[in-house]
C-alpha cells in the first residue's frame, strides 16, 4: 500500500520507474544495511556478536550509493538500524538524492518509541516494518528482549494514532509458529497495520530447529490458500504478493529449482558499503565498483526479498499498492 506520503497519480509514476529500472536491467530495491550491530539475541542469526566498536568502521552516508543506483525501494535494516544515533541523516540524505523512492525501515522494535518514530517518519521512512513471529511471550524468548511483544503493540498502537506512515509485521513462518500466522494476520488488522510473510532459513547460521520441509507441505498449503483467500477478500493488509504465497508451499515440496536472482532485482549493501547479492551471501565489492549479477544456482532460502524479485508484476500487485490497510 502506498505510504500518506503519496496520492493515487504517484502510481503510473511507479509503474514508469519500475519499467525504466527493468529494461536498464537495474535493480529494483536497495537494501542498506546500515550496521551489524544488535541487541537482541535471535536464535536464527549471530549479528548480536558483533563488537560495539564496529561502529567505527560504517559508513557515514549512503547517499552516493542510493544516487547510482537510483531504486525505486530502498531498505534500511541491520542488524538492528536504530542503534545508529545518525539514522534519521541517513534516511534523510538518501531521500533527497533519489527521486520517487519509497522507504522501508526494519526493527525489532525494542528501541522504538513514538518520538523516534515520529523523528524517522520526518527524514522520510514511508514504511515501518517490525518483527514479530508470535503474539505471546515466545516472540520476547526469540528475540531475548523481555516485554518485547507488548512494547510492539504499544508502540504500532501510538504510531497508527500518529498517522506515522505503514506499519507492518514482518513475520518469518518456522515451523513451531504456524499456529500463529492466522493469528498475527488478524491482530495486524485490528490494528490497522499489515504483514509482510517470509520463509525462515537456515543458511545464516546452520540452525536447522526451526526449518520447513515436505512434511508441512500440506499444512503451509492450507495457510497459503487461506491468505489468498484473506487477500482477495481484503487488500492492503498483506504485503506478499499473490505470487509469492503461492510459492511457498512448492518451495518446501522442493519445487522450486529456478536459478535465484538476487543481486539482479535487489542487492545489499553492508556498513562499510561493499555490495552483496543476498543478505546471507559474502561482499564482492564496493558499490563504486558494481559490476551487474547473474543468477546464481542457489536454492537455500526463500526470503520474501527472493520469492519477491521473481514474482511478475500481475493486476493484483498494482491493487495491493492502491489499497489500505
Amino acid at each position: 500500500m502506498l505510504s500518506p506520503r503519496y496520492r493515487l497519480y504517484h502510481l503510473p509514476l511507479f509503474l514508469a520507474k519500475y519499467a525504466y529500472l527493468t529494461v536498464r536491467q537495474k535493480p529494483l530495491a536497495v537494501h542498506f544495511e546500515v550496521t551489524q550491530r544488535c541487541n537482541a539475541r535471535c536464535g536464527f542469526c549471530d549479528y548480536w556478536k558483533t563488537p560495539s566498536d564496529a561502529r567505527s568502521e560504517e559508513i557515514e552516508s549512503f547517499a552516493a550509493a542510493a544516487r547510482f543506483f537510483s531504486p525505486m525501494f530502498a531498505t534500511f535494516t541491520g542488524g538492528e538500524p536504530t542503534l545508529r544515533r545518525d539514522l534519521e541523516q541517513l534516511i534523510a540524505a538518501v531521500r533527497d538524492n533519489v527521486k520517487l523512492c519509497y522507504i522501508t525501515l526494519l526493527s525489532h522494535g525494542g528501541t522504538m518509541t513514538l518520538e523516534r518514530a515520529r523523528a524517522l517518519w520526518a527524514s522520510g521512512v514511508d514504511q515501518f516494518s517490525f518483527s514479530l513471529d508470535y503474539l505471546d511471550e515466545r516472540h520476547d524468548q526469540a528475540r531475548g528482549i523481555p516485554g518485547l511483544s507488548a512494547k510492539i503493540f504499544r508502540t504500532v498502537a501510538a504510531m497508527r494514532d500518529a498517522q506515522l506512515g505503514v506499519v507492518r509485521f514482518n513475520t518469518v513462518i518456522r515451523q513451531d509458529n504456524l499456529d500463529q500466522i492466522l493469528p498475527i494476520l488478524d491482530h495486524a488488522a485490528s490494528l490497522g497495520c499489515g504483514v509482510n510473510f517470509s520463509v525462515y532459513t537456515d543458511f545464516k547460521n546452520g540452525n536447522r530447529e526451526p526449518l520447513l520441509g515436505a512434511a508441512h507441505a500440506r499444512d503451509l498449503q492450507q495457510i497459503s490458500n487461506d491468505l489468498l483467500r484473506f487477500k482477495r477478500r481484503r487488500r492492503g493488509v498483506i504485503s506478499n504478493s499473490d505470487h509469492y504465497l503461492e510459492q511457498i508451499p512448492r518451495y518446501v515440496r522442493g519445487e522450486v529449482t529456478a536459478p535465484c536472482r538476487s543481486g539482479i532485482r535487489t542487492l545489499h549493501i553492508d556498513p562499510q558499503g561493499q555490495v552483496k547479492r543476498c543478505p546471507d551471501f559474502p561482499t564482492d565489492f564496493a558499490w563504486r565498483d558494481f559490476k551487474p549479477y547473474k543468477p546464481v544456482d542457489c536454492n537455500k532460502c526463500f526470503y520474501a526479498c527472493r520469492g519477491e524479485a521473481e514474482a511478475p508484476l500481475r493486476w493484483s500487485r498494482v491493487q495491493d499498492m492502491i489499497a489500505s490497510a
